[in-house]
């Protein structure tokens, strides 16, 4: 793909985050492109809020979901609605205001170097990370590490990405990743699968007094653990194709 053929949007998953929203929205502006806003079935003044920035920002366009999904089937669907309107890319960021939005220009540009790859944040965090957060992330990594046979995934929990919506469309017909917290980590192991290349970029990720997470110890570890679960079973067939991929780069 030419990179001046890339057509760029941003996509924000929203599920009750009525003050940091509207900001969130705000900073992305000066970069000119169209802001798809999922809303995950939030409450009436997530909805409310939402509804006011539909009316003063052109450059945003409101999807409302019926229900809740989780946080990977608002993903799904913004990417989905984002294709079928023609967009090739979409850099997705969350609404609370974690995501370091400095970064972006980097990511557009290496975007555009390499469309055909997935280009996410790598976290560097600071001491707010809960620490039950950082823990869970490196046992997720051990997995992903052995799920992938590589090493050059590094960082699969990070929801700061560009997507390429071909390769993303492509896996979404053959197969749905998890719609909860376990499709970060999935969607990006099965699109390395797909030979789709992933690149990262160091970025500052702070979790804010106050801030709201949607993540539930009990029941995403679960849905996260099950994941796992069926990537590893998933990477055992997958081996000799993994395996070689690992020989051809090593011979390089």
């Amino acid at each position: 793909m030419n990179k001046n053929a890339l057509k760029q949007c941003f996509v924000i998953p929203v599920y009750n985050h009525p003050d940091t929203i509207a900001h969130t929205v705000h900073s992305l502006l000066p970069f000119g492109l169209p802001v798809l806003v999922v809303d995950d079935g939030s409450d009436q003044q997530t909805k409310q809020v939402l509804a006011e920035l539909a009316v003063a920002v052109p450059q945003m366009q409101l999807l409302t979901l019926p229900q809740n999904l989780g946080k990977g089937g608002a993903v799904m669907a913004g990417l989905t609605l984002a294709s079928e309107q023609g967009f090739s890319h979409v850099l997705q960021v969350d609404a609370d205001g974690q995501h370091n939005l400095a970064d972006i220009p980097a990511m557009w540009q290496l975007s555009e170097q390499q469309p055909q790859a997935l280009i996410s944040g790598a976290p560097v965090y600071d001491d707010s990370i809960p620490t039950g957060r950082k823990i869970g992330r490196y046992i997720t990594h051990f997995w992903v590490w052995v799920e992938t046979l590589s090493f050059s995934v590094k960082d699969t929990m990070c929801g700061f990405r560009v997507y390429p919506l071909a390769a993303c469309m492509q896996l979404f017909a053959a197969q749905r990743p998890g719609l909860r917290m376990d499709f970060d980590i999935e969607v990006m192991v099965r699109l390395y699968w797909q030979q789709v290349p992933v690149v990262f970029v160091p970025t500052k990720v702070i979790y804010p007094p106050g801030g709201r997470s949607h993540f539930m110890v009990v029941r995403d570890n679960w849905l996260i653990s099950k994941m796992h679960t069926r990537l590893f079973f998933g990477m055992l067939w997958r081996l000799p194709k993994l395996l070689w991929r690992k020989w051809q780069r090593a011979t390089l």
